[in-house]
């Protein structure tokens, strides 16, 4: 529904969590009742058939204990399926209930931040609120993987912006977007091979406890944990000899083929006298060998492969998701699931038959049954050889496999976060002469443009937006007003939808167009007692970066955004090293937004005209700040540091 508005989303959202809980309390009934069903039929399997072979006898104890055995089977059958679509669907609520608290901004019910700490000294990334516990990053970001979680920090916090990608991907997230149904069995196949992940990492002996509560527990929304896939790769790249065991294998068949052949020879002319001594001489020969084997490795290769079982198996699963879609109209999605596709090389066929392997090597764990196929034939040598050689197939292939698999994530929480914001637009690229200053039409023009960490929907007041734009290279906004009136927030918005588009994602606007451009900001400054640096002297370093990065020769405009210029210093100063350090970025390949409480830098625009004035405004009402966060044309014709001390009770100058 492409038309739907938001409100009517989420709405729609609701309605369909509650369908799932219904469903599920009648599940959950079935399965009580089941459970049950289970218990008796045991009971009355052992009873019944223990009361016939006492009463009556042996035949009619045999008869109850197939048919009651029978019926023990299937009840056990039919309440584990009901059990494991039980697990779906309460997987399948917990990621509906996180969609609607990632459209409610509801920060409590949206799972922790992957990455919490953000680079200070990239150009942007701390200052936009990319990073964080309460970023941009947390809330789009649906990915299992860390990998894929890892992907989308990188576009989201690119320097330089590729022209031809941006298109690429935003193409990719546009044919993502009402593939809603797709995604959604995409993320379900994805988290069930997380909840496998204690089998896909049989090195890693200190899992969390808490790590799997947040995939069963709706509750608890404070694990970050991903599935880290270099765990598995390490396993798949690590690599055992094939020769010695291709020479056991062939050595060791020939002689159990000519070991039973003196069996059978024996049976047939001495009925059996002699035939231990050659089946003793093999025994020797083949427990030798397998011991052997085992302390080159085969022994912890096959207890790897048993601990990898559940994990193949669910990423077999979400394998053959993506090899069976047909993605009619998505062409770049195609494209990229080329390596899903091929019909020789298809993952799932590899993976099952690794996982076939693995399951006739798990027969060790019953040492009857294992010594009596390896007294017939080298059981062992000869499934870890086909191990081996299974394993070095796929390890060629699981990169490939896996770098598909992190891309589709991190594009769908692109998709994700469009669709759950349909009022958001795909930003339009211009050419890149687009922001020459002879033809001075546009280096960026945005309509309606919002934060996108503001909540829209069940709230009171609406999100206030505004327009925006830049006409030629060289320009500098200088922005003034009042405390708490807006100007950082409005910097952030524009600089965080800049990432989002060059991103390849949807922005938080009505319409957004700009060319590609280098970010770079000066917001989040902060000092550092253990080295020594001040506050003044690290914004001092900032912005001396921001500087060299915008006299650098580059094909692409950097956009810059300084939020309060030189606050670390007296009055005088500031005033004195902001002219100067404005003069110094105006008229540059470049063109940015500067906030400030300095009036006095309002008169720059007087003197050149690529620096212009904006602001935001105040009132008071009924004896509260009031604020409209409207961004103006001009300079500020207010400010209200005193009327707020003021309310607070703090004196003030009398008259003011």
């Amino acid at each position: 529904m492409p038309n739907q508005s938001k409100e009517q989303r989420l709405y729609r959202l609701k309605r369909q969590v509650d369908q799932i809980e219904r469903f599920l309390d009648k599940k959950r009934e079935r399965s009580e009742r089941w459970s049950l069903a289970r218990l008796m039929s045991f009971l009355a399997m052992i009873i019944l058939s223990s009361v016939s072979l006492f009463l009556i006898g042996s035949w009619l104890f045999w008869l109850v204990l197939v048919a009651l055995g029978a019926l023990f089977t299937w009840i056990v059958y039919v309440h584990r399926q009901l059990e494991e679509s039980i697990a779906r669907h309460d997987l399948w609520l917990r990621l509906q209930k996180r969609q609607l608290a990632r459209m409610r901004l509801d920060w409590q019910k949206i799972p922790a931040a992957s990455i919490t700490a953000p680079h200070f000294s990239h150009p942007f990334e701390a200052d936009f609120d990319l990073i964080g516990e309460r970023s941009l990053h947390r809330l789009i970001d649906t990915s299992v993987t860390t990998e894929g979680s890892a992907l989308l920090r990188r576009w989201l916090a690119t320097v330089t912006p590729n022209r031809s990608e941006i298109e690429e991907r935003q193409q990719r997230v546009r044919e993502l977007v009402p593939l809603s149904l797709f995604r959604t069995r995409f993320l379900l196949a994805s988290h069930r091979v997380l909840k496998s992940r204690n089998a896909s990492a049989p090195n890693h002996q200190t899992q969390r406890p808490s790590a799997d509560r947040d995939v069963e527990q709706d509750t608890d929304h404070r694990d970050a944990e991903r599935w880290n896939p270099q765990r598995m790769l390490s396993w798949f790249t690590k690599s055992t000899p094939l020769a010695p065991l291709r020479r056991w294998m062939w050595s060791l068949s020939a002689l159990a083929l000519f070991n039973w052949l003196l069996v059978v020879l024996d049976f047939g002319l001495n009925r059996g006298r002699f035939w231990p001594y050659p089946l003793a001489l093999y025994t020797i020969l083949i427990f030798y060998a397998t011991s052997t084997i085992n302390r080159a490795g085969s022994g912890d290769l096959f207890y790897e492969a048993a601990r990898l079982q559940d994990a193949l198996q669910q990423l077999r699963q979400l394998f053959h998701l993506l090899e069976t879609y047909s993605f009619r109209n998505a062409p770049t999605l195609k494209e990229i699931c080329t390596p899903f596709t091929d019909a020789d090389k298809r993952p799932s066929l590899y993976i099952r038959k690794l996982a076939g392997i693995a399951n006739a090597t798990g027969i060790r764990g019953n040492p009857l049954i294992w010594t009596a196929l390896n007294l017939s034939l080298p059981w062992d040598i000869l499934f870890a050889y086909q191990l081996e050689k299974c394993r070095r197939q796929i390890g060629d292939r699981m990169p490939i496999w896996l770098k598909v698999w992190f891309e589709l994530e991190a594009l769908s929480s692109l998709a994700n976060l469009a669709y759950l914001n349909p009022n958001y637009v795909f930003p339009e690229l211009l050419a890149a002469d687009s922001a020459d200053t002879d033809r001075r039409e546009c280096v960026l023009d945005v309509k309606g443009i919002g934060h996108p960490l503001l909540p829209d929907v069940d709230t009171e007041q609406a999100k206030v937006r505004n327009d925006f734009s830049v006409t030629m290279l060289g320009e500098i906004g200088i922005i003034t007003g009042s405390n708490m009136a807006g100007k950082s927030t409005f910097l952030r918005a524009v600089g965080m939808n800049l990432a989002l588009a060059f991103a390849g994602g949807p922005t938080d606007a009505n319409s957004f167009r700009t060319v590609p451009l280098r970010l770079f900001a000066s917001i989040k400054v902060s000092d550092s007692v253990t080295d020594g640096v001040s506050y003044f002297y690290a914004e001092v370093q900032r912005l001396h970066a921001l500087l060299e990065e915008l006299n650098n020769e580059s094909d692409l405009p950097l956009f810059f955004c300084i939020d309060e210029i030189f606050r670390g210093t007296n009055n005088r100063e500031r005033l004195a090293g902001s002219q100067a350090y404005i003069q110094a970025l105006v008229g540059k390949n470049g063109a940015g937004l500067i906030s400030t409480h300095d009036l006095e830098l309002v008169k720059l625009a007087d003197q050149n005209r690529l620096i212009e004035n904006y602001h935001f405004r105040d009132s008071i009402k009924e004896g509260k700040m009031v604020f409209d966060y409207r961004l103006r044309s001009g300079p500020c014709p207010t400010t209200n540091a005193l009327k707020i001390m003021a309310l607070a009770g703090l004196p003030v100058p009398s008259g003011d």
